[in-house]
């Protein structure tokens, strides 16, 4: 069972739990995190989602997810992506890049991290079996993959933030 802390739309902490997979109180929203990685080639981890997974099977996409209860964003990023792709980051080599509250479906707050970090693609360290593989992408690769439908929809917020939206 996977508990989260619920917040109001400006981000206050209500105290409240809530068990995922139930209806969000009205009013009340989760803390979600999607987090990039970009190495020093300036290629950034993708990972494609397992074909086990309910939404969005073998789509593209970065580690993330909701934070847990008791934890704040930035920890959340940090457990999201050791989970997900076996990858122990330096705390100090994030930040937030991007926030938005989100109404749609069951309501959430997502900050995007963004973290510098050279270091092998490879799940031989993960710790669950979300993620089917994950390599290195060049802003080329990533946009060519956007353009045939193979990114998690989240990605056309990431690619207006870097700017390659006029880019060929």
């Amino acid at each position: 069972m996977e508990l989260w802390d619920l917040y109001t739309k400006d981000r206050a902490l209500t105290g409240e739990t809530h068990v995922r997979g139930k209806p969000l109180p009205e009013g009340r929203y989760h803390l979600a995190v999607h987090v990039w990685i970009r190495n020093s080639k300036g290629e950034y981890l993708v990972s494609q989602r397992a074909a086990s997974r309910a939404a969005y099977p073998l789509m593209w996409e970065s580690p993330g997810g909701s934070v847990a209860k008791g934890e704040d964003s930035l920890a959340g990023a940090l457990r999201e992506v050791k989970e997900e792709v076996g990858i122990d980051l330096a705390p100090e080599k994030g930040r937030v890049v991007f926030s938005e509250v989100r109404d749609e479906g069951a309501p959430y707050i997502m900050d995007v991290w963004l973290f510098d970090h050279d270091g092998p693609a490879g799940l031989e360290k993960a710790t669950t079996d979300e993620v089917a593989q994950c390599r290195w992408m060049d802003a080329q690769e990533v946009k060519a993959l956007f353009e045939a439908g193979q990114l998690v929809d989240a990605w056309e917020y990431f690619l207006a933030v870097q700017g390659w939206e006029g880019q060929a």
